[in-house]
């Protein structure tokens, strides 16, 4: 059976007895005039083959009164699957519509090592955060993520050492920017969960003795997928990443630790060539509130920082084009910017260029490309979604297709935090998005695209006895497997992982 057309299909499979003059076990077959025929009806889904690919146009467009109006020109790839091809577009009236939306994604059962685990609880901890402090957070969803919390919490256990520190597997020596994100993020579940103040206090200590007479931490341990700890790959963003972590759970600067970490890193802003160490220390020392270094390292921040159509983010350097370092410079660098007290209509409106660029960089889901910047993203985004967090204002969204159609969506406080998705017909040429009103309008276009892909397979040896063989490939993050049998040459299973 070879299918025609993608998506759901009927398949239908029917066993029936016939009348014959052949002797059945020596007996007259009757067919009986009821129960003759059987008829089972089952729902296949056919999916295009290929591997799936997800390119996708992010806005945040905020009219105050005139129209905004942003354009995007769609053209498919060479390799794409004939007929497989779809696009939608999607419309929510708040920032981090797109995150709630996924919530079965984002507040998911959390699982694997003690780096898996924690890049699936942390994200969880900042949406919950975002409801609670707009007044969203219903009782449905709370007892859900406590669930999850709970879970992930007691699993990370697994991975703890005697001493308090956290590691990859439990094993060897403890990691210092595990352990830290690991007692960050218990910190602030301990408002949604029950956290043993133990698993509080152990890892804090150990943390603690770390320290070297400078001030500064000692990096310790090694991590299976370097891109969890994401910019943090020297001791000063690490004691940086340390400090603010103990200062987001309300120690206070008198404390001795505090104080000489604080005090070794105030060494370090006398030199600003590393973006991204100064945006983590801008936001440390924000934290901190000493708001003369913090004054001083956002000013160099802004001097360096790449403004294109009202946007604006940071890189590492000018050759540095990695999005998800990016993402995470920027998103501490507005984490700084929002974290000090009061904050002015200027504080908000240079906030709102930042917010308007990592929105751009989300993908389908509301997340972003690895671990670290998912994680300070959405803590930033929530940050800012409840400091300009709004009950009035409506607005009218209106796409126009290549072909000519209309699409139009009606954004308000009634249903801001309804998904809007209309299905679009058109696959390439220029979609038009207008939005006019006075209130915020997050607007999405993922295009879904199953590309083919072609394996060559070279036989360098001569091999006696061919027989079929199985390739094996392992996502890190994804325990689904994928198998090809291979019928004319031997392989050994391969395994990749994204480390």
């Amino acid at each position: 059976m070879a299918p025609s057309v993608l998506g759901d299909l009927n398949v239908s499979i029917s066993a029936e007895a016939v009348q014959s003059h052949t002797a059945c076990d020596n007996e007259i077959v009757n067919v009986p005039e009821r129960g003759r025929i059987d008829t089972v009806t089952k729902s296949l889904l056919v999916k295009a083959e290929g591997t799936e690919k997800t390119d996708t146009y992010n806005w945040l467009l905020c009219p105050t009164g005139e129209t905004l109006t942003e354009e995007v020109e769609l053209q498919l790839p060479k390799n794409v699957v004939d007929g497989s091809d779809r696009i939608s577009l999607s419309v929510l009236g708040d920032i981090l519509g797109r995150a709630l939306k996924n919530l079965d994604g984002l507040l998911q059962m959390p699982y694997g090592c003690g780096e898996q685990n924690m890049a699936l609880l942390a994200p969880n901890i900042y949406i919950l955060e975002y409801l609670r402090n707009t007044e969203q957070l219903t009782p449905a969803i709370r007892d859900k993520a406590n669930k999850f919390l709970t879970s992930g919490y007691q699993r990370q256990l697994n991975y703890k050492h005697f001493d308090g520190a956290y590691s990859t597997f439990g094993q060897g020596s403890g990691n210092t920017w595990l352990t830290a994100f690991v007692l960050r993020s218990f910190g602030k579940a301990q408002s949604f969960i029950y956290i043993d103040p133990a698993q509080m206090k152990e890892p804090t200590s150990w943390l603690e003795s770390q320290q070297g007479k400078h001030g500064c931490f000692v990096r310790l341990g090694k991590l299976f997928n370097n891109r969890m700890k994401g910019g943090v790959t020297d001791e000063v963003t690490l004691t940086a990443y340390i400090t603010a972590s103990m200062l987001e759970l309300n120690m206070s600067v008198s404390d001795p630790v505090l104080y000489g970490s604080l005090s070794c890193l105030k060494n370090s802003t006398s030199d600003l060539s590393n973006t991204y160490t100064t945006a983590l220390l801008a936001y440390t020392f924000t934290l901190a509130g000493d708001m003369e270094t913090r004054a001083q390292l956002l000013q160099h921040l802004d001097t360096v920082a790449i403004r294109e159509r009202g946007l604006l983010h940071w890189t590492q350097t000018s050759s540095e084009t990695s999005a998800s370092l990016a993402v995470e410079i920027s998103s501490y660098v507005l984490l700084a910017s929002l974290s000090a007290s009061p904050l002015s209509t200027t504080d908000l409106g240079y906030a709102s260029h930042i917010v308007r660029w990592l929105v751009r960089q989300q993908n389908a889901y509301g997340g972003f490309s690895s671990t670290q910047d998912t994680v300070v993203a959405l803590q930033a985004l929530a940050l800012y979604s409840t400091r300009v967090f709004s009950r009035e204002g409506t607005s009218t969204v209106t796409v126009q297709s290549p072909s000519g159609g209309q699409h139009l969506f009606n954004v308000n406080q009634n249903n801001k935090l309804l998904y809007q998705e209309s299905a679009l017909q058109d696959t390439e040429g220029k979609y038009t998005v207008e939005v006019k009103g006075s209130a915020c309008a997050s607007v999405q276009l993922p295009s879904l695209l199953p590309l083919k892909h072609t394996l060559d397979i070279i036989r360098e040896l001569p091999v006696q006895n061919l027989k079929p063989a199985v390739v094996k490939i392992y996502d890190y993050y994804q325990p689904s497997k994928f198998k090809s049998n291979l019928p004319q040459y031997v392989f050994f299973p391969l395994i990749f992982s994204n480390i």
